[in-house]
């Protein structure tokens, strides 16, 4: 696949997704709704109740605002912000001297997002249209960088990487959640493009993600929490079902499939 078509794919499908209010590309996404996805993700039932309605589509594989320690004044910049459910979030933690920004190539998303923040009364949020590998942030500007299971998305993670060190402050810090695989996955599945936007075939073998992180300059790089991808969660989810039947892959297959996704929470710093 070329690296501009499955850009254009996802963009399309994650505009559906804005659209439909609703998506599975999530670690636990059975899709009995986007607040009992999140409460399994890791965020609390206060943290949902907060944001406005339409905000959480279920997206994601973790919670990164709780873990990265926000304090009020602080700049929050969201890779992927989606419908802007972590971006709002960030905002009430880093306060109205704080501010968060939001980064997605998404035009659906950008709007539904802006909406949510009008909706909340969130006047330290700003939602941009950009790609996560040529960020529309000046340099040294931001001091906390929090993704949400998009980084696999894309095919160029090591662009990423260094347009996050490249706008983060000297000391500043990144936590993300993403998919990463414990070992490649089948050909049919790597080269799908439904399972690209199911978070699957993006992903990359763990070791070399934290590699592609190090080598862009962050210290003290590691995984703080791992969780597994149940093979029930691959089962019920819709984008994952689609991949399944399209290519006719047994359930055995499946349980391989299963075993080799897992949720990564990984944190990082750029040096002073």
């Amino acid at each position: 696949m070329k690296d501009s078509e499955v850009k254009e794919y996802v963009k399309k499908r994650y505009g559906e997704i804005a659209q439909r209010g609703s998506s599975c590309c999530s670690s636990s996404c059975c899709n009995p709704s986007a607040a009992d996805t999140a409460l399994q993700i890791g965020y609390s039932e206060e943290e949902i109740r907060q944001a406005p309605e339409g905000a959480n589509l279920g997206l994601g594989c973790g919670n990164p605002v709780a873990l990265a320690s926000l304090k009020e004044g602080e700049t929050v910049l969201d890779l992927g912000s989606g419908a802007g459910f972590d971006c709002l979030l960030a905002a009430s933690r880093v306060g109205p001297k704080g501010k968060v920004i939001g980064i997605d190539m998404t035009p659906e998303m950008l709007e539904k997002a802006r909406k949510n923040a009008e909706k909340g009364n969130y006047e330290n949020v700003e939602f941009k249209l950009g790609e996560i590998e040529d960020l529309p942030v000046t340099d040294s500007s931001v001091d906390v960088i929090i993704s949400n299971c998009v980084i696999n998305l894309s095919s160029d993670k090591r662009r990423v990487f260094a347009e996050a060190f490249r706008v983060l402050k000297p000391g500043g810090r990144l936590m993300i959640s993403d998919i990463v695989l414990l070992k490649e996955l089948p050909k049919p599945i790597k080269n799908s493009l439904e399972a690209y936007v199911g978070c699957i075939s993006g992903a990359t073998i763990k070791d070399e993600y934290i590699d592609i992180i190090t080598s862009a300059g962050f210290q003290e790089v590691k995984i703080i929490g791992e969780t597994a991808f149940p093979i029930e969660f691959i089962a019920n989810d819709p984008t994952a079902k689609a991949v399944i039947d399209e290519l006719g892959i047994p359930l055995k297959r499946i349980e391989e499939i299963a075993d080799s996704i897992v949720s990564v929470k990984v944190q990082g710093l750029k040096p002073n």
